[in-house]
């Protein structure tokens, strides 16, 4: 197995300026018991709560192993628990741990899948923590969801928190007054990206509102134009940018909400002209890309496909050749006549990934930086091993439980996104 630690040493070899931090080849629990932070990686720069999940000190047992000896833990634990456990790998883990999923997918994808697994008794998500929330809300209420490191979280997912999103939700309302009701139609109608908490999710369920993924969010949003005169989009304003752009949305009527100040820094003409309002939140890996590395793809790569992730800022989406979610990306490369370039904007896991699935193709990252998610790297195979052989004992360690009230209004939101197919 190849892990983005092993890459890293490698390329630091080679220049000092490959990896976007040095800390990256240190062990995560080096970052888990300090500060409310995102530690190495794309979102070290992001503010994080203060209320940021910490992880606490992984065993010396399990910090100290080595490779082998982890992965021979792990297959030994996974043996001994067999139909009773059920481990989800994101697309955007490092190699090491998606090697022991079961399943591999983007978020919705993996809670779905866990669905398959009726005799598991506990759902390991090698995720992060909105993740493992969407997993317990639609799991049983006889299975445990557990997140192998309760550092993982999203910096995105923290851009629009329970009470920011209220309070702008007052404000609308009292802007809308005139209009709550228009031809039928509600004044505004919430959609929340699946990358948000569960709290957000059951304030959208019990809204009127729906969640969205990368994948089936322009539907989404024609589901919500059907029911009312704008949509309050939250927490990524490019896939939010980028999806009603696409649909003919003019920029103009996609004002955005910035939460630290009075009606999101807008006049109330904008926003009662508005048919979008975007918050003000993004994904850090997505917005390291640029035109500028698309344009230096394109010189060196003569004929390279440009697939871009619609977290993307619009510029480089527009510059793209295609954008798609995870697995319309991983669809093309996988459809595409043999010999095929592909230049691709999204975490340098997944596109090493299917480089090495795929290599009768080209593909690279079009960051040449390695800046892998923060989050999701702070799943490691030692945190992993750890929680397998804990079930082995008989204890649960890590359990993600979204309580009873917000898990009915999410599982509203999360069923309306469902009959909302492309």
């Amino acid at each position: 197995m190849s892990s983005i630690d092993t890459t890293l040493q490698t390329l630091k070899l080679v220049s000092p300026e490959a990896s976007c931090n040095t800390d990256l080849t240190k062990g995560p629990w080096l970052f888990d018991t300090g500060e409310a932070a995102y530690g190495p990686g794309s979102s070290q720069e992001d503010l994080a709560p203060i209320d940021t999940p910490r992880q606490g000190e992984l065993p010396a047992v399990y910090r100290e192993a080595s490779d082998a000896e982890l992965t021979a833990r792990i297959l030994a634990a996974k043996e001994t628990l067999g139909e009773r456990v059920v481990v989800l790998g994101h697309h955007y883990q490092r190699d090491e741990v998606v090697a022991f999923a079961d399943f591999i997918g983007d978020s919705f994808q993996l809670a779905n899948a866990a669905q398959t697994r009726e005799q598991a008794e506990y759902i390991v998500f090698c995720g992060v923590h909105f993740m493992a929330e969407t997993a317990d809300v639609l799991s049983r209420s006889d299975q445990a969801v557990i997140l192998p490191n309760l550092a993982a979280g999203c910096s995105m997912a923290d851009m629009a928190d329970e009470s920011s999103v209220e309070e702008c939700w007052e404000q609308l309302m009292d802007l809308y007054a005139d209009q709550r009701t228009t031809d039928g139609k509600a004044a505004v109608i919430p959609v929340t990206y699946m990358n948000c908490s569960a709290a957000l999710k059951a304030f959208v369920g019990k809204h009127g509102g729906i969640v969205c993924t990368s994948s089936n969010a322009a539907t989404v949003l024609e589901w919500a134009f059907a029911r009312g005169q704008r949509v309050l989009f939250f927490p990524d304003q490019h896939l939010g940018r980028n999806t009603a752009k696409a649909m003919g949305v003019p920029l103009e009527a996609m004002p955005m909400w910035n939460p630290r100040k009075a009606l999101g820094g807008n006049d109330a003409q904008t926003l009662l002209d508005a048919q979008v309002i975007l918050w003000h939140g993004f994904c850090s890996v997505h917005k390291r890309f640029t035109v500028a590395q698309i344009e230096k793809a394109r010189a060196e790569h003569p004929g390279v496909r440009i697939l871009a992730h619609p977290e993307c800022p619009m510029p480089v989406v527009d510059a793209a050749d295609e954008a798609g979610s995870t697995d319309y990306i991983q669809k093309a490369v996988a459809q595409a006549p043999a010999g095929s370039v592909f230049g691709i904007a999204t975490e340098i896991n997944m596109v090493n990934r299917l480089a090495a699935q795929h290599p009768e193709h080209t593909i690279f990252c079009l960051d040449p930086v390695i800046c892998p998610c923060s989050t999701m790297y702070r799943i490691h195979p030692g945190y992993l091993a750890w929680v397998l052989e804990a079930l082995v004992d008989g204890v649960v360690l890590n359990q993600i439980t979204v309580p009873e009230l917000v898990a009915a209004d999410a599982k509203v939101a999360l069923e309306r996104m469902l009959a909302a197919r492309p």
